[in-house]
């Protein structure tokens, strides 16, 4: 896990520069800092990076990494490098170091741009081919790896954060409003429906995607993977039998690291499932961190203990803390170059450091589970629909009614007839964002819209969530709050391989007798303890706005009241009546928080 960062085009940078940039990459690769130049004709071509040691930690493998004519920067991990080495060596190649970094590069050198296509890993990567004169980026297919981009007259900046394009380029960058605005009434969800990011001209490089800069500066993208539901027929059993196999195969090549590694823990299924599979199947000394929220709405200690005593294992509780927030919130929106999305990962920040303290360099998290097996409540009301003419169709209905229909708060998925009634109806989604948007001094509307992957329409909103919605946000605050620590994040559900078994399972096996994520918690029978494996209880990795701020503080409302730019898009009053509300619903929670981010991130952009 690194820093990446470069350019291409007519320009000369400067070398007070380019240190000055890798200086601002010392978070993400405290390690080694380096770059290297290439001049071909009218252009120049840059390579930065900065290294975080996790595979062969000699100076060997440091880069800018050259092999020949060809050179590159590279930030993540390929898991299956030994697989990928041995082959490679049948055919004659010799290797100098024992790094994933050679391997990758092997593998372009032997075949091309469709090298990526081999590979299952998180990664965004640079190559300079001076054969070919050619500069080729590629992002891994679920976008775990963030690579923004910024094309300019003369020539086009990358990097893995938006701050060393900024650097690069010496020009200051303009805040994207309209973003900003769809965050504040749409929510962390609206933020990849689009190619927008928070400033005007940066763009980011999709999810599973090469971009190729030829030598005039020409830019082509190509998808060389996408997702796709086919569900085959097989039967319980053989989905459950197949889940457990991918999962761990999955785990077992994500704890191939040189250095500590640590388990993020929830009291969810999601996360204590990876910890027991590296624990009881590969043996691990597993070592846990947990967040402990005081709400008891989402407090999840009694499953979290359940499971550190069930595996035995070294844990570190984390307690969130009030003290100092607006300090440390700042911290973070000046590192991520953004708003936090959600309270979340805010929160999230907490473990990462931790982590870090602990003398951890790697660690796992459950993410994407949800969006692999069903997780939410929304899920339960598209499988109802989509299992409306099955024979045990009553049977669903009734464990809806039992389990899920008493505690779910939202309004419109309290009613099990939700998709019959209208398959098109998101509106659960975008929750109260008329009244949001009566928050700001000119309106914003921007209609709910998602991708057509597949008929299934449990399927589809899946597929959206996971390549569009949640997940994009889960990965880029993982990875933002992760790299502030210099600690690398990794994510086993998001497998190529496991996900396409994943989406051949057939939906009327994805929930039963009420429980969301049936297939999983299925597969991990006999390996992760029966009190979290069967608890039904949705809380996620969240906490209670209240738990980090006091809105009855003085301070704390004189501080959100003062004049700030924010007050230009949003209306003073309305921000004043929101605190009095005692009983602040979910939806209010969000928008303060990102009422309070935006006010933070205005601010730091005009003090940068």
């Amino acid at each position: 896990m690194c820093g990446i960062a470069g350019y291409i085009g007519r320009n000369i940078i400067a070398e007070d520069t380019l240190r000055t940039a890798l200086g601002l990459m010392k978070n993400r690769g405290p390690d080694h800092q380096a770059f290297c130049v290439f001049e071909e004709q009218d252009n120049r071509v840059y390579l930065l990076h900065s290294r975080l040691s996790i595979i062969d930690l000699d100076e060997r493998s440091h880069q800018p990494f050259t092999i020949g004519d060809v050179s590159i920067v590279f930030n993540g991990e390929i898991y299956n490098y030994l697989e990928l080495r041995a082959e490679l060596e049948k055919k004659g190649i010799i290797f100098r170091t024992s790094s994933d970094t050679e391997v990758l590069l092997q593998c372009y050198r032997q075949y091309g741009e469709q090298c990526v296509e081999r590979f299952e890993g998180m990664w965004s990567f640079a190559i300079y081919d001076s054969r070919s004169k050619k500069l080729f980026l590629s992002r891994d297919r679920f976008a775990e790896k963030p690579l923004y981009y910024r094309v300019t007259r003369d020539g086009i900046y990358f990097g893995s954060e938006i701050k060393f394009i900024r650097s690069l380029s010496l020009v200051p960058l303009v805040v994207n409003e309209r973003h900003l605005l769809r965050y504040l009434v749409n929510g962390y969800k609206a933020l990849y429906k689009t190619s927008d990011t928070f400033f005007e001209d940066v763009g980011y490089l999709p999810y599973a995607t090469n971009m190729t800069i030829n030598k005039d500066l020409d830019i082509h993208m190509q998808r060389y993977w996408s997702p796709v539901f086919a569900e085959r027929q097989m039967s319980l059993e053989e989905s459950i039998e197949g889940t457990r196999y991918w999962l761990r195969e999955s785990v077992k090549i994500r704890l191939r690291s040189d250095v500590p590694l640590a388990f993020c823990l929830s009291g969810g299924v999601d996360s204590a499932s990876l910890a027991s599979i590296a624990a009881k199947e590969f043996g691990c000394n597993v070592k846990t961190f947990s967040i402990v929220d005081s709400d008891e709405r989402y407090n999840e200690y009694h499953n979290i203990k359940a499971t550190i005593d069930d595996l035995d294992c070294e844990h570190t509780i984390i307690e969130i803390s009030s003290d100092n927030i607006f300090d440390r919130l700042t911290k973070l929106v000046m590192y991520h170059d953004s708003p936090v999305s959600t309270i979340s990962y805010f929160v999230h920040s907490f473990l990462s450091e931790a982590i870090s303290e602990g003398g951890f360099r790697v660690a796992m998290s459950g993410t994407a589970a949800d969006e692999l097996f069903t997780g939410y409540y929304d899920h339960f009301n598209l499988h109802l629909y989509e299992m409306r003419n099955a024979h045990d169709y009553p049977e669903l209905l009734r464990d809806w009614e039992r389990h899920i229909g008493p505690i779910v708060r939202n309004p419109y998925l309290k009613n099990h007839r939700l998709y019959f009634e209208n398959q098109a109806i998101r509106d659960h989604i975008y929750l109260e964002n008329d009244v949001f948007a009566g928050y700001l001094k000119e309106g914003f509307k921007e209609a709910f819209a998602e991708e057509d992957y597949c008929p299934s329409l449990l399927r589809n909103r899946m597929l959206n969530e996971l390549f569009h919605e949640s997940i994009p946000v889960i990965l880029q605050e993982d990875d933002l709050n992760s790299m502030f620590y210099s600690v690398e994040n990794r994510s086993p559900y998001l497998d190529s391989r496991l996900f396409n078994f994943a989406y051949s399972v057939p939906v009327r096996y994805l929930i039963r007798n009420g429980y969301g994520k049936n297939v999983l918690r299925e597969a991990m029978s006999g390996i992760l303890n029966e009190q979290v494996r069967t608890d039904r209880k949705k809380v996620g990795f969240n906490a209670s706005i209240n738990s980090i701020i006091d809105f009855r503080n003085k301070e704390v409302r004189e501080y959100l009241l003062e004049d700030s730019k924010v007050f230009d898009l949003v209306k003073r009053e309305r921000i004043e009546e929101a605190m009095c509300n005692k009983l602040m619903p979910n939806s209010y929670s969000k928008f303060m928080f990102n009422f309070i981010n935006s006010k933070i991130f205005l601010e730091v952009q005009d003090r940068s």
